[in-house]
């Protein structure tokens, strides 16, 4: 994934964004993060001067986005430092094991390993090999969204995908799924 450092105008402020070019994306992607971060994810076929369009095009959630997180401060997962993972990497670990096996006494699939990691974009995923993987700041979650978090990559070990069977594993032990989806998507959190 090839990454640049952009600069936008939008109603006299000058926002500055990061272009990640990726050949995996499907269609372009705006992210506001806690720390007022702005990426755009542009499918590598498009042309640059699309994401800018994009932005402005968006420029009323974008700077909504970005005043929300500076008016209330959300910190917890801005801490992004080497030294706050290393902190509390253990305590994550035991918070995801312990949560995937409480969940997973009614799935009672069948896991590799689960892992614990400093992503600045990803909350969690599922590796072929069955292996579990964590962003450590789910521990500043809100407990529903950390065990959705936990629940969404346990459910990808059967299914491998997003299709309806996904969503029904998921409902079997978060059935407001939807909402916490809804929310996510309000916080500009996006997953899955």
């Amino acid at each position: 994934m090839e990454t640049m450092k952009r600069k936008v105008r939008l109603n006299d402020k000058e926002i500055e964004y990061q272009l990640r070019r990726s050949r995996r994306a499907r269609r372009m992607r705006l992210a506001v993060y806690c720390d007022t971060s702005v990426v755009v994810t542009l499918p590598h076929r498009l042309n640059e001067n699309m994401a800018e369009r994009f932005i402005k095009e968006k420029s009323r959630w974008l700077l909504n986005k970005i005043e929300y997180f500076k008016k209330y401060k959300v910190t917890p997962i801005k801490i992004n430092s080497k030294r706050d993972y290393i902190k509390r990497k253990d305590e994550a670990f035991k918070f995801a094991a312990d949560r995937a096996e409480h969940f997973n006494k009614i799935y009672k699939f069948r896991y590799n390993r689960i892992f614990v990691k400093n992503q600045k974009t990803r909350w969690g995923s599922c590796s072929k090999k069955g292996n579990l993987n964590y962003n450590y700041k789910i521990l500043y979650l809100p407990a529903n969204i950390a065990d959705y978090i936990i629940v969404h990559e346990l459910c990808h070990l059967k299914e491998f995908n997003h299709t309806q069977k996904f969503w029904d594993l998921v409902a079997r032990t978060m059935p407001d799924y939807l909402d916490i989806k809804k929310q996510l998507k309000k916080e500009g959190m996006f997953f899955g």
